[in-house]
């Protein structure tokens, strides 16, 4: 088992109103499987995201990553155990802008002081179709090549764990079926496990399993 959520809650207040944007969330991830996390907007899928990459801090709950207990760690134990364990696809692409592409899959593996970051961004991105596009901006790409980026970028330390945030949310149908299948694609050949955070029912379907996450809830 590579993930055990155990009663996972998140809450925040507006004003003197209590807001439960996740409530009592358990499950399990076995290694290299890939699972997607279904629902509306406004159900929680992102807020679980970002607590399950240790970007948030829950409210209550456990998270143990490879037995590893993420809900006991401190920032910077976090941010050194994300930057070796996890890779993270993002809507918005979050792209640095100043950097090419190249620069961009290679920031990961320069965060972690690899002598050969540039060979291996280099040979990531030729791997998803962007040979000739190493030294471009973003602003110079398709948002579809900015995504291929961002994939690359996410994948680029051959993460323990994948988790992709509507990755074809930004993308007009064709291109988002030309990303996922490259994506779907990736993980198969690496082994990765993956979650997916969508709304797309047909795309959670090629995932192995689904969860469905209505009003902060596990249905």
């Amino acid at each position: 088992m590579i993930l055990d959520v155990k009663s996972l809650g998140k809450s925040f207040y507006q004003g003197s109103r209590k807001i439960d944007a996740l409530k009592d969330v358990s499950f399990q991830v076995e290694k290299q499987q890939s699972l997607a996390i279904v629902g509306p907007s406004g159900s929680g899928k992102s807020t679980l995201l970002s607590l399950l990459a240790g970007l948030d801090q829950s409210s209550g709950g456990e998270i143990f990553f490879a037995e590893k207990p993420l809900h006991t760690m401190s920032e910077s134990q976090l941010n050194q155990f994300r930057a070796q364990n996890i890779g993270i696809v993002f809507q918005q692409f979050h792209l640095m802008p100043h950097l090419s592409a190249l620069e961009n899959v290679a920031l990961p593996l320069d965060i972690l002081g690899r002598e050969d970051a540039e060979a291996q961004a280099t040979e990531m991105l030729q791997s998803v179709g962007l040979a000739e596009r190493l030294t471009h901006r973003p602003h110079e790409l398709s948002g579809g090549e900015c995504q291929r980026v961002a994939i690359a970028r996410a994948s680029v330390t051959r993460p323990k764990l994948l988790l992709a945030d509507e990755p074809s949310g930004n993308l007009d149908t064709e291109t988002g079926k030309k990303v996922m299948d490259l994506l779907f694609n990736l993980v198969q050949e690496t082994g990765t496990t993956m979650i997916l955070i969508t709304h797309d029912l047909k795309l959670a379907e090629r995932c192995q399993h689904q969860l469905h996450l209505v009003g902060g809830q596990l249905q």
